[in-house]
């Protein structure tokens, strides 16, 4: 009786943690399904013209089987003389347009939908089946985000390969009777940007993969797709996209990834594309027919993939155009001359896209990105067709710039949100580790999506691995963000350690994920220095104590942990404390150092020593992380 009595507690946070209720389970009740039996999955039953993304989905889940059971599942297009199998596709595959047909699913609850899937168990669904569990999706996205549910509720972590969370081995695995779905997403387009990523990806990508190539980039958008984002910027910082590799925009078209550009990199192009096939000045005053043919070459290239078209146009390198920074207090004449410039340029790259496309204009989806000075023309007056999302930012900093005016008439194109998890830039750079604490996130995106920025959320994540919590919030809060409150985000984060280090861990393991970033929003970790904080009122002492005892926590549940779950709590608890912590003590030390010298205290040589040793020891930390 305990078992069962722990079981429901267990499903009651299971289902606080994601829209969709639990229906996986691993001990068997009356009327459940039997997935896997002792080792041994279900058939898996799919259309063979199925589309081809779908397909690459079903090879991940046949994988995930593997992983849970340690067996592989039998994949074909037929039940064969199985009397029970699962059965997967999506609203034009003739296996779910017959289980419509014959009214065992509701054509209703997929029809027009967005990106929705439906997991049910049939009761005879067809001649010969007994039984069977079916993944349909209103669209590709929608089986695709259904098939990876099941995956992630058998225990595979959307982070399995990205931070070596262990799956744990059952023998059973079970069904419970019902439909399930999360619905429809709240935020259309829902993304991350990899930037900034040079020298940690970048390096770690030419080691690994030999670039930012199509192998790369299938694991980055398997991670997008688990975790059930659609949209992505890519690496830019010494990359095209298109270019490094001909199959990076064929493959992002199949798995389901519709792709977009920066903010200052128009036209399907990267700014390196320019670099690489542009000649000129990138001045559109003075090269104007130079930029439409390069321009004219993205949208050909990109012609037949889903995508994101970014208009507008920045300097060369995301600079000013012009070489001035707009300013709030004055109108000048150099911005009178560039909101007229910009204007014709979106004008005529408008003609570019339907010239190329051949269909009407607002037909390609586009985006305008009011980032630094181009907010201040937008507020002086530029305007853009209304079927453009405009695309508001942050500061940099994760402090939400502008927001839509309530009492303007809804626009066509919407309102999008590009934030930031990382930057390069004054007054210095963040991108080493998280900065970024949830309630601070959830407020400011709570506060996005209630003034109406609902078409386009992406985030800058740099190099992507410091940020896995972060990210895996974002993109569940894109896709609803009414289920969070500031009151239940603990529980969100509860939920993620969970999933990755199990339920004994969960919970000081949330605490530990939730704190270490409230500590590097007080100073960023570029930022700190000796100076930072003063020795009166014992404020240094306060703060590096505080760390190192989070530091000793984080190592005591490290020591508590199974092996299984260490690589994982590594990189994405301890590493993160113990590195911060040790440049909190490297820069007491200094502030000690400088304090005792200045004093004629010989101790001040002993300080100098600690902060070598913490010099050190950071990069033996660094080491062990990479």
């Amino acid at each position: 009786m305990k078992k069962l009595i722990l079981f429901a507690v267990l499903s009651l946070f299971l289902i606080k943690g994601h829209a969709t209720d639990q229906f996986v389970f691993f001990q068997k009740e009356t009327g459940y399904f039997t997935l896997i039996n002792q080792c041994t999955p279900c058939r898996i039953v799919t259309d063979s013209n199925e589309d081809e993304g779908i397909r690459m989905a079903v090879e991940n889940l046949k994988e995930d089987f593997f992983r849970v059971s340690g067996n592989r599942p039998v994949v074909s297009s037929s039940a064969g003389n199985d009397s029970v199998c699962v059965y997967v596709g999506s609203m034009e595959s003739p296996i779910i347009r017959q289980l419509i047909k014959d009214k065992k699913i509701s054509e209703k609850e997929l029809a027009g939908k967005n990106e929705k899937y439906i997991i049910s168990l049939l009761e005879h669904p067809q001649k010969g089946i007994a039984r069977a569990l079916v993944i349909a999706g209103s669209d590709k996205r929608g089986t695709i985000y259904g098939i990876y549910e099941l995956s992630r509720q058998m225990g595979v972590s959307p982070w399995y390969w990205w931070a070596d969370v262990p799956t744990v081995h059952r023998e059973n695995v079970y069904i419970r009777p019902g439909s399930y779905s999360d619905g429809e997403p709240k935020v259309k387009y829902r993304g991350i940007f990899l930037n900034d990523e040079a020298p940690a990806l970048s390096g770690w990508a030419h080691e690994k993969f030999g670039g930012f190539n199509s192998k790369f980039y299938e694991k980055v958008f398997e991670l997008v797709l688990r975790l059930k984002g659609n949209f992505m910027w890519p690496a830019m910082w010494g990359n095209a996209f298109y270019d490094d590799d001909a199959e990076n925009g064929p493959l992002a078209n199949k798995m389901g990834i519709i792709m977009g550009t920066s903010h200052h990199e128009p036209m399907a192009l990267n700014q390196q594309d320019w670099k690489r096939r542009g000649s000129g000045r990138w001045d559109y005053q003075t090269n104007s027919k130079t930029l439409q043919e390069f321009w004219t070459f993205g949208m050909e290239r990109a012609r037949n993939w889903e995508k994101v078209v970014t208009v507008g146009m920045r300097g060369d390198g995301d600079a000013p155009m012009g070489g001035e920074e707009g300013k709030d207090h004055e109108y000048t004449p150099n911005e009178k001359k560039n909101i007229a410039l910009l204007k014709r340029i979106v004008n005529d790259q408008r003609q570019i896209i339907r010239k190329v496309t051949g269909k009407s204009v607002d037909k390609t989806p586009q985006v305008w990105a009011l980032y630094k000075e181009v907010q201040n023309y937008y507020d002086k007056g530029m305007k853009v067709p209304d079927d453009i999302t405009l695309l508001l930012c942050d500061d940099n900093w994760g402090n939400i710039r502008k927001l839509p005016d309530l009492t303007e008439k809804p626009r066509k194109g919407g309102y999008g949100m590009y934030y930031h998890f990382d930057y390069v830039g004054a007054p210095r750079n963040s991108k080493w580790i998280n900065i970024s604490p949830i309630p601070r996130v959830w407020e400011q995106m709570h506060l996005a999506y209630e003034y109406g920025i609902r078409q386009l959320w992406i985030v800058n994540v740099g190099d992507l691995k410091p940020m896995e919590y972060p990210i895996t919030f974002f993109l569940d809060m894109a896709w609803n963000p009414d289920r969070f409150q500031a009151n239940n985000l603990q529980e969100h984060t509860e939920s993620f350690c969970r999933e990755q280090f199990g339920t004994t861990y969960a919970k000081e393991a949330a605490r530990i994920l939730s704190l270490y970033p409230k500590y590097n929003r007080r100073v960023t970790p570029e930022i700190l220095n000796y100076q930072t904080y003063s020795f009166n009122y014992g404020e240094w002492e306060k703060v590096v104590n505080e760390y190192n005892a989070l530091a000793r926590d984080a190592d005591n549940l490290l020591q508590e942990m199974p092996g299984n779950y260490r690589n994982a709590y590594e990189q994405l608890v301890n590493f993160p404390v113990q590195a911060c912590a040790n440049l909190y003590n490297m820069y007491y030390a200094q502030a000690m150092n400088h304090k005792l010298y200045k004093e004629n205290n010989p101790q001040a040589n002993e300080w100098a020593d600690k902060v070598e040793q913490a010099f050190a020891r950071d990069k033996a930390l660094s080491d062990d992380y990479n």
